[in-house]
């Protein structure tokens, strides 16, 4: 007896037969992410958009008047500009390159089978818990050219110190060494982070093929740690271009202008009461900053997978 075949199914696919691959649908209701998308765009969007507005204009608490591009015209006018704008750069290449060698270096030292190897942790993380400008005003001591502990330290050995903050060659690299001194804990716990999560079979494999230190170094540990040399490069490079605090509290940006940085200068035209011409520094140093660091970003991204 002939049994007929049964009839196709006519039953509707499944939405995750149509579901586009490489998109992820959120496990959360579009709505659950109203509060933080509120939070954003007060304390972020809102003022974002109102400096690019008043940058355009000369305003006081009370008024504004518009004013197109003048303030812009005036900005790049300053003679101290053209100064902060290539301390800022300076400042900023130098902090980042040192967090990332000195971090990098910590963190394979930090995560080694050493004596203390916890009490030396927690001296190298303690610098980043303390104010920036506690660090500035005790460095700002520590380096007086007469009375500091620096040089009175130097004078036992027979070495005359120098003016760490008064001497116009010395003043944004002095301050520049007590930032990294401040900021490399942070980057040596990125580090450690990143050495610590490299599975062991491939330390055991470079070993089996007689691999040495710098060898394994090179081959294994730097390669495969790329995403925290990629965070750490990031992060203190957008902190070197918007540091303000600790050069204020070290040397207001002198002597002269030596080391004036960006900020430092938005800041003196807002003490003046030119608040539209310092909101149109502000807006430069923000498309400063993403003009150079998105790009960064991608290139970043791009050696990481390469590696």
């Amino acid at each position: 007896m002939a049994t007929t075949a049964p009839a196709p199914s006519r039953t509707k696919p499944t939405t995750s037969a149509h579901r586009v691959p490489g998109r992820r649908r959120s496990p959360y209701p579009g709505w659950f992410y109203l509060p933080a998308a509120v939070v954003y765009g007060v304390l972020f969007l809102v003022p974002t958009f109102a400096s690019f507005y008043f940058a355009l204009t000369r305003w006081t608490i009370f008024d504004s008047e518009f004013i197109g591009l003048a303030n812009f015209v005036q900005f790049f006018q300053e003679p101290a500009l053209v100064k902060g704008f290539t301390n800022t750069f300076v400042y900023a290449v130098v902090t980042s390159g040192a967090k990332v060698v000195l971090g990098l270096g910590l963190g394979m030292l930090l995560t080694s089978q050493i004596v203390g190897r916890g009490y030396l942790r927690a001296v190298v993380f303690f610098p980043v818990l303390v104010s920036s400008v506690g660090v500035g005003i005790t460095f700002q001591v520590l380096m007086h050219p007469s009375r500091g502990a620096i040089n009175s330290a130097l004078g036992v050995f027979g070495i005359d110190g120098p003016g760490w903050l008064v001497d116009p060659q010395l003043a944004l690299l002095s301050v520049a060494l007590v930032d990294v001194w401040k900021g490399v804990g942070l980057a040596t716990l990125i580090y450690m982070a990143g050495i610590v999560s490299i599975p062991k079979e491939y330390y055991e494999a470079a070993k089996v093929d007689g691999a040495g230190s710098w060898t394994l170094f090179r081959n294994v540990i730097f390669p495969l740690s790329w995403p925290a040399t990629s965070t750490v490069i990031t992060l203190s490079l957008i902190g070197g271009l918007r540091s303000f605090d600790l050069i204020w509290a070290m040397t207001r940006g002198g002597p002269g202008f030596t080391s004036d940085v960006i900020a430092s200068v938005i800041y003196k035209q807002y003490q003046a009461g030119f608040y539209g011409l310092s909101t149109a520094g502000n807006v430069i140093l923000f498309l400063a900053v993403t003009a150079l660091v998105l790009p960064l970003t991608r290139f970043l991204a791009r050696k990481e997978v390469e590696l």
